[in-house]
């Protein structure tokens, strides 16, 4: 792990939140969703925190539980972690967990999604149901984590569809709206996401924190 030395220092009344997150898509959208409360919000870049938390646990769950704890208690600040997921039933909700290695370590977004594209080639369109998840945990140091979920509800598209977004955004298909996700601008795809409905929940239990007591 590299740290700056001298990390600048916020007023004291101002409360930081570490968002702890090394993907740039997940950071933007969670700073759009959070930009109404009185944070300051900062990425591990920001700190100079290099050093990627591992993912050792079979759920979304744990895994947000224990990138949280990670990096509040390595960085001394209230810290949002989250673990996301797309499940596909006809795959026994694979890619699920290992999501974002499910093509390998060294596999970018496009590979990931020729790999589920190519797993579903005869898996008809009534069966191609899936669900993102996301788990977000919210850490203080020294506390245990407080877990929030979203979910929101789809099909597995036959090809990749729309520019925008990442990850498996292009191959999600959300029959409401015939589109992909990946078809949705982000000031959409924030009022809809699982990653939005989980930020709703956490960011009533920030309020909650914030009117505990002053900033740092």
């Amino acid at each position: 792990m590299s740290v700056r030395m001298h990390p600048p220092v916020p007023p004291k009344h101002e409360r930081r939140l570490l968002i702890a997150t090394h993907n740039p898509g997940k950071r933007r959208e969670l700073a759009a969703l959070l930009s109404d409360l009185p944070l300051r919000l900062i990425d591990l870049l920001d700190l100079g925190i290099s050093e990627a938390a591992e993912e050792p646990h079979e759920s979304l769950e744990d895994n947000a539980r224990w990138k949280a704890m990670f990096y509040a208690e390595r960085s001394g600040l209230w810290t949002l972690a989250d673990d996301s997921g797309l499940e596909i039933d006809a795959l026994g909700g694979a890619p699920g967990v290992r999501s974002a290695r499910f093509a390998g370590p060294d596999a970018d977004d496009r590979m990931r999604i020729r790999k589920v594209l190519e797993l579903m080639a005869s898996v008809p369109w009534p069966q191609r149901t899936a669900r993102f998840r996301c788990v977000i945990a919210l850490a203080r140091p020294g506390e245990p984590p407080t877990l929030v979920e979203g979910r929101l509800e789809g099909y597995v598209a036959f090809e990749p569809r729309g520019t925008y977004g990442f990850g498996y955004d292009p191959i999600f298909y959300i029959p409401e709206l015939g589109k992909t996700m990946a078809e949705l601008p982000l000031a959409m795809k924030n009022q809809i996401s699982h990653r939005a409905r989980a930020a709703w929940k956490a960011r009533e239990i920030l309020r909650q924190w914030l009117a505990e007591g002053p900033g740092e």
